[in-house]
């Protein structure tokens, strides 16, 4: 009678240690399965991320692919998309102009907000964009809805700013998953090599060159410019959405004749309406610059990345710098 007794007992304490193992292994596995839920504005933003996150996580786009990031403002549901998520990565307020008043809708507490570029001293817009005035109603209409890009947003186009820009999301990143923290360095580290010889290439390319301005429709690219030592020459102004004025035309063209200049990069997510006239009037070739402010859903079905555009880029501006 009691060594059955005793042989229940142990039976009991053995199933219960089991079931213990169980519940704990079940818990550990539905842990290790949850993986971080990330919501990003516009394209660099969410491929700088997606490459920090690794399989951590999963990544979304805000902003569709062909979007205006400039001019995105969020609907209700979009909000609701940014508040579901734990993390949510912005390039800054000077571009997502939405973002200022986030805070007020969103719980900061269960969503960490990511300002990629906050490390950076932007410039002055007028530092390089060469628009010398606008029409005072679409002036009045770019300020009324908080577009009048006082200071450059256009960061990720310069790849060491881009760097800082890897290195904001995996520092933040790591301050809220810090068990992740190992993983998030390994891959910004890899990330960062690559980064490291794209900015190399850019370096090498321009480092010898004799003519080193550009002509561009958007002045998108002047932290590159500034980067390498080159000189934008912008048609219209920071915002891609800019007309440029007859009298600024009529400068331009007499500008591309003096410099004899050869190219004239246009986007293929923006009208090319005015690249396009002054190519005419000039007589000169037009090129692709993408200021990678949105992919295709083509180019990234076709593979294409933030480190093949700006390689695409650095090709397309050998012909002018050289």
């Amino acid at each position: 009678m009691k060594m059955q007794k005793g042989l229940l007992l142990i039976g009991t304490v053995l199933l219960s240690v089991l079931l213990t193992a169980c519940g704990s292994e079940e818990k550990k596995e539905v842990s290790s399965d949850k993986k971080i839920q990330v919501m990003t504005t516009f394209y660099p933003m969410y491929e700088f991320t997606k490459q920090v996150v690794g399989d951590k996580g999963d990544v979304e786009l805000l902003i569709p692919a062909g979007t205006e990031p400039h001019d995105f403002e969020p609907s209700a549901k979009d909000l609701a998309k940014i508040s579901d998520s734990d993390v949510f990565v912005y390039n800054s307020p000077e571009l997502e102009t939405w973002t200022d008043n986030l805070t007020d809708t969103i719980d900061t507490k269960k969503t960490a907000i990511i300002q990629a570029s906050k490390s950076i001293t932007l410039m002055d817009s007028a530092d390089h964009d060469h628009e010398e005035a606008h029409d005072d109603h679409d002036a009045k209409e770019h300020e009324e809805h908080g577009h009048d890009h006082d200071l450059d947003p256009h960061v990720w186009l310069d790849p060491v700013l881009a760097i800082k820009e890897v290195e904001a999301i995996r520092d933040q990143l790591s301050k809220k998953y810090p068990a992740d923290k190992a993983s998030f360095e390994k891959n910004a580290a890899s990330y960062i090599d690559e980064l490291k010889t794209l900015d190399k290439d850019y370096q090498t390319a321009f480092m010898d060159a004799k003519n080193k301005t550009f002509v561009t429709q958007h002045a998108a690219f002047g932290y590159l410019a500034k980067q390498y030592g080159l000189t934008q020459e912008a048609i219209a102004g920071i915002s891609p959405d800019q007309e440029p004025s007859p009298s600024r035309l009529s400068e331009l063209k007499h500008y591309v004749d003096d410099h004899q200049v050869k190219v004239i990069y246009f986007e293929e997510n923006a009208s090319s309406k005015v690249a396009e006239t002054l190519s005419k009037e000039t007589g000169v070739k037009l090129e692709v610059l993408n200021p990678l402010e949105s992919l295709t859903e083509k180019q990234i079905k076709n593979g294409e990345d933030y480190v093949s555009v700006m390689r695409e880029n650095l090709e397309a501006l050998k012909e002018s710098i050289h």
